[in-house]
């Protein structure tokens, strides 16, 4: 069993999205370590895009900040290759086709497997094209992680058949972002699964309370916050990791709840 699904083993898992180099990359090393502490499952890591198409204003700033301040692929691995020293925690990252092709795909892949990466998510990357990268994944024994959102319709069962690590759920339509409530039928998208895989299903985009945790998390294996946690970052900074450990805190909490 892949350490991807072992994070779900244990109930209902928390996976936090922490955009890399926003500010810097010393407080990302701080928030990943604090964020182990404080409960998480599996951590996203997001390799800065300047043109980020499915995040909403608070990751699209992250990620200006992130490059404004020199964050490059390389220095990720870097830091990665830092963080593995010690921690043991499931890590994957989260980026886009065209930021894996500038670093050489295989390049890419081949380094994320060297380094401890045990997952790779591309939000632009459609279903029917993942052939792109699918064998180098396969080579290098990276997990591809699917997405399924509202608008999949008749594509889930599909989608959820080839679907590698877990499978990651679009609460809701349009780009990532904290939201008031999710009105999206997870139920539905959750069953449709079921019927045809066992692999873990996570749900993101809109999450931003505790209360929205459990709730999505009674219904899927997990839940995954980015959002409110880069909005702490974006206020505060350098001095955000103690007020991102509580919320990563208070979200565990929610999901132990069930």
């Amino acid at each position: 069993m892949s350490n991807l699904r072992k994070a779900f083993e244990k109930g209902k898992a928390f996976i936090p999205f922490i955009t890399c180099g926003d500010p810097d990359l010393e407080t990302t090393e701080r928030l990943v370590r604090e964020a182990v502490k404080n409960g998480a499952d599996l951590i996203e890591l997001g390799i800065p895009f300047s043109d980020p198409t499915a995040e909403g204003p608070v990751i699209q700033s992250a990620n200006v900040r992130a490059l404004a301040a020199g964050t490059t692929t390389d220095k990720i691995f870097d830091l990665v290759r830092k963080l593995r020293k010690e921690l043991t925690v499931p890590l994957v990252f989260m980026t886009y086709a065209n930021v894996v092709f500038s670093c050489d795909a295989e390049r890419f892949i081949r380094t994320c497997a060297e380094i401890g990466i045990e997952g790779l998510i591309l939000p632009d990357l459609p279903f029917e094209e993942r052939e792109e990268f699918l064998p180098l994944c396969r080579e290098y024994g990276i997990a591809l992680i699917s997405m399924v959102a509202p608008t999949s319709c008749g594509r889930i069962a599909m989608i959820a058949r080839e679907a590698e690590g877990f499978l990651y759920v679009v609460s809701s339509l349009g780009v990532t972002g904290m939201r008031n409530g999710i009105s999206t039928d997870l139920a539905s998208i959750v069953k449709a699964v079921r019927e045809v895989s066992d692999i873990p299903c996570a749900v993101g985009f809109g999450i931003s309370t505790p209360e929205q945790a459990e709730k999505a998390a009674s219904i899927a294996d997990g839940v995954i916050v980015g959002s409110a946690l880069m909005s702490r970052v974006e206020k505060l900074g350098r001095e955000a990791v103690p007020e991102v450990g509580k919320f990563i805190k208070s979200m565990k909490d929610a999901l132990l709840r069930l």
